[in-house]
């Protein structure tokens, strides 16, 4: 991890900004005093004028309060800032996006949204991130309300990715997503996102538990999100920790945030032929090797790339948000059914190894843009 720090202290700083044209004395009165002000002019007129004549129509806000920072968790937004140079950094290699991290001072979700609103005619649109549950739902709902265009990548980004390498990993293993029981370990964001695009997908028997065990209907203290959850899980209605929840179970998808949660013995109560993504950032669930003092016969992934299959988000947001940018479209459950299909595709013959396609693959960003494009609500 030190090589990390190094590369980071060299650079300080993964982005940076240029110029889109040489500058010189000819050209000073056109890019700027005077000729700007007849910009000025026409945008005050219309204010939609700042998509033509500005850079707004490609840039993006990345929005986090540094209260779920990734290997640092509810923290000062200061230690997010390496993270979202990151989503920046990745947003313009691959996406080509303009997207500018803003960690802010602030854990009240009255002033994030504030904020949000008092920086809009800057960005056409924006990135919720790392902002801890149930504040980043609240968030998003209030923002959709608004009419703003938001996309986050927790919720929405990890659900699209994960449901595209469960359609390949339910191949591999010749089961259908209608009959797999599935276990979401986590009910932050990730899980939240995951259980939704799993139900809209067809999937009819799932279990989420969290730090308090299995979610259930009645279930004392839990916000509404975790009611939503109960509602359309657990048929059964049971109760009970990790074991239980993991018992007979096709699927594992750990987005807890809790390395080393479950171990062989858990896998051992599982079906024959076992998915597990342990998708949690930096440390996941479970590796290969402690799987394998039970089976050789699993599908595994993981959110790192060290590991086969890459579950991550960076898989989705380039693509996304070259989408609603180039053709203004809000995500919703659908869309995201549509753009996992899309991605999962991409991979022609699944296998145990192969379920996901690479971060890098160049198809990536015209496939989830084309689902964007084509989309119509019914």
């Amino acid at each position: 991890m030190n090589k990390a720090l190094n590369i980071h202290k060299k650079l300080k700083g993964k982005i940076e900004i240029h110029p889109k044209i040489k500058v010189s004395k000819n050209n000073l009165k056109l890019i700027y005093t005077p000729g700007v002000a007849e910009v000025a002019k026409e945008i005050a007129k219309n204010p939609k004028n700042s998509y033509k004549y500005t850079g707004r129509g490609n840039n993006v806000a990345i929005i986090t309060d540094g209260s779920r920072t990734l290997g640092a968790g509810d923290t000062v937004p200061e230690a997010s800032l390496p993270v979202m140079e990151g989503k920046a950094m990745f947003l313009k290699l691959l996406g080509g996006v303009d997207a500018y991290p803003l960690c802010l001072n602030t854990k009240s979700k009255e002033e994030i949204i504030k904020t949000i609103e008092i920086i809009s005619p800057n960005f056409a649109a924006f990135n919720l991130e790392d902002v801890k549950a149930p504040k980043s739902l609240e968030i998003m709902e209030k923002i959709n309300q608004k009419g703003f265009i938001i996309f986050h990548d927790d919720e929405q980004g990890v659900a699209i990715v994960v449901l595209a390498a469960i359609f390949n990993a339910l191949k591999v293993v010749g089961k259908k997503l209608d009959k797999a029981k599935i276990c979401i370990a986590g009910a932050g964001s990730a899980g939240y996102g995951i259980f939704k695009i799993l139900n809209f997908a067809g999937a009819k028997n799932i279990i989420v538990f969290d730090a308090k065990g299995i979610i259930f209907r009645g279930r004392k203290g839990d916000n509404k999100y975790l009611q939503e959850i109960a509602s359309s899980t657990n048929r059964k209605n049971l109760k009970g920790g990790k074991d239980e929840a993991v018992l007979g179970c096709d699927v594992f998808i750990g987005v807890s945030g809790v390395g080393d949660l479950i171990n062989s013995s858990n896998i051992g109560v599982m079906a024959k032929n076992p998915i597990i993504f342990a998708i949690s950032n930096p440390s996941p669930e479970i590796i290969p090797a402690e799987i394998e003092k039970t089976t050789r016969k699993y599908v595994f992934a993981s959110g790192r790339p060290d590991f086969k299959n890459q579950i991550n988000n960076i898989v989705v947001f380039p693509g996304v948000f070259r989408g609603i940018l180039d053709y203004r479209k809000k995500i919703n459950l659908a869309l995201e059914f549509k753009i996992s299909k899309s991605i999962a595709g991409l991979i022609k013959k699944p296998s145990k190894n192969n379920i996901i396609p690479n971060p890098f693959d160049k198809r990536l960003v015209g496939a989830i843009t084309n689902c964007i494009k084509n989309f119509k609500k019914n």
